[in-house]
């Protein structure tokens, strides 16, 4: 056999497809989804709530609003309000100037601080971002307050003007920025990234398995009806899906160590992850056979990005956040969130993902029922024998 004959044969042509048509997918996918870092960053909706009943606190708000670089900045609302959407992560970041801020000011008391409040049980870029402009805001009005309290300070004891200018240089500053950080979570990236890993570990288990469930099915027919068969695949799905989960949060516990009050709550979102995984990337399997595996691989690369775990729907670009709003992976990576580190229910979008699972098996029923022909089913020798003794008997 000629090499050339070797590289038509199908194994070899389906490699060469492959290894083309998924670098192709991944850098197509991943290199624009990423642009969003830091190109997005503006559309982050962030809100100022000025209690001042000062200029200071009027100056800085609207300086605030000139100045930082988002397009959604929310003012018409209370302090209360604003910390209920941040948990909820409708809010990056939460800017909170109090009544006293200006009274303070003047009379240099350490008490003089802003409250920046961030959620860290969110897209890790969110709160890596809002950390950094924090720091840069803090320094900026740490520098423009330490002068302007210390001249008044020195003023009210009669030090001239001039004079005392050049000796609040030499004063403590007293501006204070209060970073306030909500549902913290442990150092390490591994705790940063567990809700991503741990939805995809069940989803590419899950479609590995209907890949082969699938595979199954279509093998089996002819031995049995194929309401029979589907229920068969759902059951041996749901069977595996128990196993793995129990296992995969095993492993996770072994690592990253969690509350052991979660261990039930985080093994029953995971069977849910795997059975809504499994049906969303069977309807393209059960479509159009292996052909359909193809298919789920550039849906699961676009989900890694839509999911929520790096960057939120406010920054994707359109195709990503359409597809976030389909995805098994989006809701169950922000209830991990919830759940392992969050403030809020995760209950929301765990009835989203089921939602979804729910609309996946109703297609999968429909192909199944609608384009599978049916076949008529081969009774087996032994079924024959054991039929024949039943009318004999």
């Amino acid at each position: 056999m000629k090499f050339s004959a070797f590289l038509k044969t199908r194994g070899a042509t389906a490699a060469i497809f492959m290894g083309i048509f998924y670098a192709v997918a991944m850098l197509g996918i991943f290199l624009p989804g990423y642009t969003a870092i830091p190109g997005n960053i503006d559309k982050l909706p962030i809100a100022i709530i000025n209690e001042d009943a000062g200029k200071n606190g009027a100056m800085i708000a609207e300086n605030l609003q000139e100045n930082l670089p988002f397009k959604e900045i929310e003012t018409d609302i209370t302090n209360k309000q604003a910390l209920k959407e941040l948990e909820h992560n409708d809010l990056a970041l939460v800017v909170h100037i109090p009544k006293t801020f200006s009274e303070n000011i003047q009379k240099g008391e350490a008490s003089s601080s802003i409250d920046f409040t961030i959620n860290e049980a969110g897209a890790t870029v969110v709160s890596s971002t809002m950390n950094s402009v924090v720091t840069e805001i803090n320094s900026q009005l740490s520098t423009q307050f330490s002068q302007q309290t210390a001249q008044g300070v020195l003023m009210n004891f009669n030090v001239p003007e001039k004079q005392a200018a050049e000796l609040a240089e030499k004063i403590e500053k007293s501006y204070v920025g209060n970073v306030v950080t909500i549902n913290e979570i442990p150092d390490g990236m591994n705790h940063n990234m567990l809700p991503m890993f741990l939805t995809m570990a069940g989803y590419v288990g899950a479609m590995i398995g209907a890949m082969q469930l699938v595979g199954a099915f279509r093998a089996s027919r002819g031995k049995a009806s194929k309401t029979r068969l589907f229920t068969y695949v759902q059951i041996t799905a749901l069977l595996i899906a128990v196993v793995s989960s129990i296992i995969a949060v095993g492993v996770a516990y072994l690592i990253d160590k969690p509350s052991g009050d979660l261990f039930f709550g985080i093994v029953g979102q995971q069977i849910l992850n795997y059975m809504v995984c499994f049906n969303f990337t069977a309807i393209l399997i059960f479509l159009f056979g292996e052909g359909g595996m193809i298919l789920n691989l550039p849906i699961l690369l676009m989900q890694t990005i839509a999911n929520g775990a790096t960057i939120t729907r406010d920054m994707m670009h359109a195709p990503y956040e359409w597809m976030s709003h389909i995805s098994p992976m989006y809701y169950s990576v922000q209830a991990y969130f919830a759940n392992l580190f969050g403030s809020i229910s995760p209950s929301p979008y765990i009835w989203s993902m089921a939602a979804v699972g729910a609309v996946a098996m109703l297609i999968n029923m429909a192909i199944v029922a609608f384009l599978h022909k049916p076949m008529t089913v081969q009774v087996s020798e032994t079924e024959v024998e054991k039929k024949a003794a039943e009318i004999t008997a």
